[in-house]
């Protein structure tokens, strides 16, 4: 290999390298103590909520804790108007507040090696039980452990920026999935993204 490759896929390899770590994925379980320190983190993010029910949701999630990566469902319904606490001045359609739920917690997501993969809105009707619930959309989430999860809920669930998701969503139904087939290989499209742009920049020589 030249001086010149040299140069150009190297730092190509490192960038991967980060990448790698960054995204992790197969990490050690949380301990009894670190998850506790974790709920009494998250039940005191917003004092004037009280999220008991969701502690004690994010609990049983982390009770069954393996330190390796996973994939959240989520179906959501959206309410009728958005439902802001009195005193604030957004408007009241919920798609706009869900989108501000959005965008204040991208942050959030990228710095525990988290990514939303999957979004998609509910376009009709097929096999449809009796009593099953109106979803407007279902978004799926890679979380690189229980840990980076819960790490990401403290920050998500701070008051300024949970206000929109609660302004916008009636109701919700998360659980975890492990995926037993999947055409959604990040680590292999990052792989092959930065191997083609070496490609190109020799070509360039």
């Amino acid at each position: 290999m030249n001086n010149v490759m040299l140069a150009i896929y190297l730092p190509l390899v490192l960038l991967y390298l980060v990448f790698w770590l960054w995204y992790g994925g197969n990490g050690q379980r949380m301990s009894p103590q670190e998850i506790e320190e974790a709920l009494h983190k998250l039940s005191s993010t917003d004092p004037a909520h009280d999220n008991s029910a969701e502690v004690e949701d994010v609990r049983q999630l982390l009770a069954s804790d393996d330190g390796k990566e996973f994939v959240m469902q989520n179906l959501v319904r959206y309410r009728a108007k958005a439902l802001y606490p009195a005193g604030t001045h957004f408007s009241d359609d919920p798609r706009e507040a869900d989108k501000r739920y959005g965008k204040s917690i991208i942050g959030d997501l990228l710095r525990y090696g988290n990514l939303v993969i999957f979004i998609a809105r509910k376009s009709g009707d097929f096999v449809k039980p009796e009593g099953a619930d109106a979803w407007h959309y279902v978004a799926m989430v890679r979380y690189r452990s229980r840990r980076d999860f819960v790490r990401f809920a403290i920050r998500a669930n701070q008051a300024d920026k949970f206000m929109h998701k609660w302004a916008a969503i009636e109701k919700t139904h998360v659980f975890p999935v492990k995926p037993l087939i999947s055409l959604v290989a990040v680590r292999t499209l990052v792989a092959l993204l930065l191997f083609t742009f070496g490609v190109i920049l020799t070509s360039m020589l």
